[in-house]
Order: C-alpha cells, then sequence, then structure tokens
C-alpha cells in the first residue's frame, strides 16, 4: 500500500514526488515512456529561475536524480486504469497498486499530422525531440513542421547542425515570440514556407526522403533527410476520463489541482488552465503533493 502514486514523470510529476517524499511518505512514480516528460526534448531552457540557459534533459536528470536520492520508487508501467475508493487501485499493464491518494501528471503527447505512413516513419525520418534526435541529421535537410515557440526553438538548434531547414507553416505568420521571430532571421539557412500544408509522406525502405505540400494551394515536393512534428500536443487523459471528468479538448477539468473525486488530484499540462509553462507544472506538482499531505493526515 502506498500513501500516492503519481502516474506520470514530468516536472509536475517529479516536484510533487520530492515534496511527498521529504514529508516521509511512501510514493510510486508510474511513467510509460520517459523520464522528464515533454521538457527533456527541448534542447534549450532559459526561463527557468536559477538557470542561465540547461537543456531539458540536464534539467530532467536533475530532477530524477534528486527523486531517487529521496527513496521515490518509480516503474515504467502504462497505467491502463484507476479506480476510485477509499483504498485506490492503480491498475498497469502489468501490476495492480493500491494507494491512499493519486496524482495524475500525465502530461501531454505530440499531436500528430494524421498522413499515410506516419507512425512508421517515427525514428525512420520522422520525429519530435531535436536533442534526442538532431544529431542524426548533421550537415543534412531537415524540416520543421510547425510555428509556435517549439518549432521556432526546434528549426534554431538545427540550424547549427543541418545544412538546410524549411519550417512549414499552415498560417501566413509565425505565432511564436518576437525575439524567436528575430533570431531566425539571422540564420541563413532556414527558409520559411508560409500558408502550406504537408500533404503526403515519401519515403522509401530507408525512411522518409521528402514531402508534398502545398503552398498557396500549389504542389510542391521537397526533398528531405528527416521532418521534426512542432504542432503542440493533446492531454494524455484518455484512460481516466471516466473517473475525472474532462473538459472538451480533453483536458482534466479542475479550477486548481483538486478534482471531485475524493483524494485524486491533478498537476501539470493535463488539466485545464490558461498558461502552460515549465514554472507553472512546478508550481502544480507543489500544490498537489501539499493537498496530498493534508489529505492524508485528515485520513490518518
Amino acid at each position: 500500500m502506498y500513501d500516492t502514486i503519481i502516474v506520470g514523470c514530468g516536472v509536475a510529476g517529479l516536484t510533487a514526488a520530492i515534496y511527498l517524499a521529504r514529508a516521509n511518505k511512501k510514493v510510486l512514480m508510474l511513467e510509460k515512456e520517459g523520464i522528464g516528460g515533454q521538457i527533456a526534448s527541448s534542447p534549450k531552457v532559459e526561463n527557468y529561475p536559477g538557470f542561465q540557459s540547461i537543456s531539458g534533459m540536464d534539467l530532467a536528470n536533475a530532477l530524477y536524480e534528486q527523486v531517487l536520492n529521496l527513496g521515490v520508487e518509480i516503474e515504467l508501467e502504462e497505467v491502463v486504469k484507476i479506480v476510485p475508493g477509499k483504498t485506490k487501485k492503480v491498475v498497469t499493464t502489468d501490476n495492480e497498486y493500491e494507494t491512499k491518494t493519486i496524482i495524475l501528471a500525465t502530461g501531454s503527447k505530440y499531436r500528430r499530422l494524421n498522413l499515410d505512413d506516419e507512425e512508421d516513419l517515427i525514428g525512420n525520418g520522422i520525429s519530435f525531440c531535436v536533442s534526442c534526435d538532431g544529431a542524426f541529421y548533421k550537415d543534412k535537410v531537415v524540416a520543421v513542421v510547425g510555428g509556435g515557440n517549439s518549432a521556432a526553438i526546434n528549426a534554431i538548434s538545427l540550424s547549427d547542425l543541418c545544412k538546410k531547414v524549411y519550417i512549414v507553416q499552415n498560417l501566413d505568420f509565425l505565432t511564436c515570440e518576437e525575439k524567436m521571430k528575430e533570431d531566425l532571421s539571422q540564420k541563413k539557412n532556414i527558409e520559411i514556407i508560409y500558408h502550406a500544408e504537408v500533404k503526403k509522406l515519401n519515403h522509401d525502405e530507408n525512411g522518409l526522403t521528402g514531402i508534398e505540400i502545398l503552398e498557396n494551394g500549389k504542389p510542391r515536393t521537397i526533398s528531405l533527410d528527416g521532418m521534426f512534428i512542432s504542432i503542440g500536443q493533446t492531454p494524455a487523459t484518455e484512460a481516466f476520463s471516466n473517473v475525472i471528468e474532462c473538459s472538451e479538448d480533453g483536458y482534466f477539468l479542475s479550477t486548481d489541482t483538486t478534482t471531485k473525486e475524493s483524494g485524486i488530484f491533478v498537476a501539470g499540462d493535463c488539466r485545464t488552465k490558461k498558461i502552460k509553462q515549465l514554472t507553472m507544472a512546478t508550481a502544480d506538482g507543489t500544490q498537489s503533493a501539499i493537498e496530498a499531505i493534508d489529505y492524508l493526515s485528515k485520513e490518518a
């Protein structure tokens, strides 16, 4: 029996684990993919207090080591169901656990283009994580699909490695911060294609070879070695929507980190909130942990 099971090992979940462990609670973290959540894929983080600049992976690893040193258990298992009650159950593909409280810090997952052969090409020319896969494309030609902050950051990072970087944006303007637009304009090997949509993925037995797009309604073929999809994310809440009420777009409905289910809390980008930033995920993790500690003290 655990005091708290945290579903998700992103920044929100890791922060919650730190607070709970320091309160001498028995904590288990469950994660189906990798430690750090979406921040781990960011090549550079410059808006986190205390660091002039740090890679997302380094920040995630620092949090991970801190959690391990506090005695938190971490298992790489996919949670498929939670069962509410005074004693709650968390069911994974491999095991079933009992706990007094649950914190859902499931984060979000990368949006796809929903094109033929897309899933088969992930890892074979299609990627979402520049810090993970960017080095594979040194001196090669790549495209970044998207026009927001993540797309701009990815394109800038890739421009230092790659011979040529295309940005394929469906609008006639970029939605990233002005400073990022300035940084993009300084890169001579970045070409921004506006009002464009990827319609087809070209490939051979070795992987992606290019894309076919509609640019201002006109077809265009671009030969590529790789493509990074940077069009945002969707909340990873499907497995829990029968227990925790969700918004129309899939986020846990919550004005703070509490839910209508006693002893079940939500934290991070998986819940409804206006601002989604790294520091906000940290704050959510802190609040959810303190709420869980308070619940445990009252139920003792």
